[in-house]
């Protein structure tokens, strides 16, 4: 499976491709962040968004994907563009009908440290060590995709098997 995750902003989103290689290994194919020029209107950059995003889902052909939920902002400004930016990533997957979901900050911690209250550096460890990288991944938001890409391979991969137990 090949999943593509993204971590939402305005300015910066964060996006990662991980693929499971048939013995369960994980592996890092592509990842990095899009960023929107800050002169630009709110339309403006959220068209960049959509159409990076659009780049990268028709050069990568991800079987699945999956898109951090938002949390409580204290920030409302942040919170909204924040939403906005989410939007228009679910709208890209959907358009191709990729199947998508939505994780929690904590349960991508969870998935990745086995922990709801990790640290962004415990988080950003965990990412180097399960894709086999050499450095963790930089800018933070390219590490926190990479993340809500494993979570999502490793939600999966549980739902997949309590679905054939069910069967």
């Amino acid at each position: 499976m090949l999943a593509l995750g993204v971590d939402p902003g305005t300015a910066i989103t964060g996006f990662g491709l991980v693929s499971e290689t048939k013995d369960g290994k994980l592996i890092a194919v592509d990842f990095g962040v899009i960023r929107t020029p800050q002169g630009e209107t709110a339309g403006q950059r959220l068209v960049q968004l959509y159409s990076e995003l659009k780049r990268i889902i028709d050069l990568h052909h991800p079987e699945s994907g999956a898109v951090e939920k938002l949390f409580f902002q204290r920030n409302v400004s942040t919170a909204l563009s924040v939403g906005q930016a989410r939007g228009v990533a679910l709208l890209a997957m959907a358009e191709v009908n990729l199947s998508t979901a939505e994780y929690t900050p904590m349960e991508v911690k969870q998935a990745v440290c086995g922990y709801g209250g990790a640290s962004k550096g415990q988080i950003q460890e965990m990412v180097k060590l399960l894709l086999g990288l050499d450095e963790i991944p930089k800018p933070d938001d390219a590490a926190d995709a990479l993340a809500v890409a494993i979570c999502h391979i490793n939600s999966w991969k549980i739902n997949s098997i309590s679905n054939d137990h069910n069967e």
